[in-house]
Formats: structure tokens, sequence, C-alpha cells
């Protein structure tokens, strides 16, 4: 009889808004750097970053990936994750946080995974709500091809003006414009053109 074939491992995406006292912006911003070079040295990290909603707001949001859940809750239930939250509570307070899996997670209605609300009082624990189904697949590629066209195209016009960069090798031109693109279209773009299209992409699944 055949061995029982693993289980494969889904990626997942955690995103994470908080609300950071105005008064302490240079605290908050190296507290969230302590956070993500702290997960980095956990197994399974893939990534992650923040970013503040406007330089006036005192919305910040953070997002990290893992290669699945073990390797998540991994970092998740870790003492190290608990000291640097604690170090956190006088000036940052969770508003929500998402679980997304795969590039699929972009088009999930909000909240639709996860959700912890945390306001002055303790936290009152998760929310779990049903997850609607993914938009057809043609609708996904309509979305990422609206974001990284226009993305692409202002990208290679810019990159024009680098001096010597047309005669640059085609792996290293195409190297250097999706190491730039890519952060941009994860954390930037494709966020805001799914928020954009949602009615759409919610239509007819």
């Amino acid at each position: 009889m055949d061995a029982m074939a693993e289980p494969v491992a889904h990626p997942v995406t955690v995103a994470i808004e908080r609300r950071i006292d105005p008064s302490r912006t240079a605290e908050a911003t190296s507290w969230m750097q302590a956070g993500t070079d702290l997960a980095a040295g956990f197994e399974g990290f893939l990534g992650s970053g923040w970013v503040r909603a406007g330089e006036g707001s005192d919305l910040w949001y953070m997002l990290y990936r893992f290669r699945d859940i073990p390797t998540l809750e991994g970092w998740e239930d870790s003492a190290q994750r608990g000291w640097w939250l604690d170090s956190g509570r006088a000036f940052a307070r969770e508003v929500k946080v998402e679980r997304r899996t795969g590039i699929e997670g972009w088009f999930d209605a909000p909240f639709a995974t996860h959700v912890e609300t945390r306001g002055v009082a303790p936290a009152t624990g998760p929310i779990q709500q049903p997850i609607p189904a993914a938009p057809p697949r043609y609708k996904q590629a309509v979305t990422i091809w609206l974001g990284f066209f226009p993305t692409n195209l202002l990208a290679s016009w810019l990159l024009g003006f680098l001096p010597g960069f047309a005669e640059w090798p085609l792996i290293a031109r195409v190297l250097l414009s999706t190491v730039l693109l890519t952060p941009v279209m994860t954390y930037a773009v494709l966020p805001a053109v799914t928020r954009l299209l949602r009615p759409w992409l919610q239509r007819g699944r």
C-alpha cells in the first residue's frame, strides 16, 4: 500500500493593524523593526514588513509570512514574541489581525479568516467568520494585470533614466525591476487594486 502523502504546506501571511501613540513615533519605529527582526530568526519565516497609513496617521500596518501554520504558531506562541508585545503595550494597540493563505488571500473579504479585536479593555478573543470562495481565476488575473501593467510601465520609464541601463544584460535589467516591483506590488499596489475592485470580485462567485 502506498504511503500516505504528506499534506501540502500553504504559506500564511498575517496582516496586523495597530494604533500607535503619535507622541511616541520614534519608539514605535524601533519597536516595529525589532519585531520583524525577531520573527526573522524563526523556522519557516518567509518575510515581513511594516508601513504607516500616512505621516499624520496613527494607523500602522505590519505583515509577516511563514511557511505554514505550525511554523507561524511557533512564532506566535514564542516567549520572544510575548516579550516584544509586552514591551510595546504602552504605545501600541492592536486593532485587528488577518491570516491569509497564498496569493488568493489578497482576494478574501476583510477579516475573512481570523480576526482579533482589541480595545482599551482586554482582548475579546478570536472571531471566526465564514471564508467566501475566492473569485474566479480570470478575475484574479485581470486584477493582478491591472495593478502590474501601470506599475511596470512607470518603473520601466523611470529606470530608463538610469545611465547605461539600456545596455545592461537582459537578465540584470529583469532582476533589478523584479526586485523593485515585487514589494511594491505585494504591499501597496495589489491590496489597493483589490480594495477598489472588491464589489466586482465578489459579484457572481
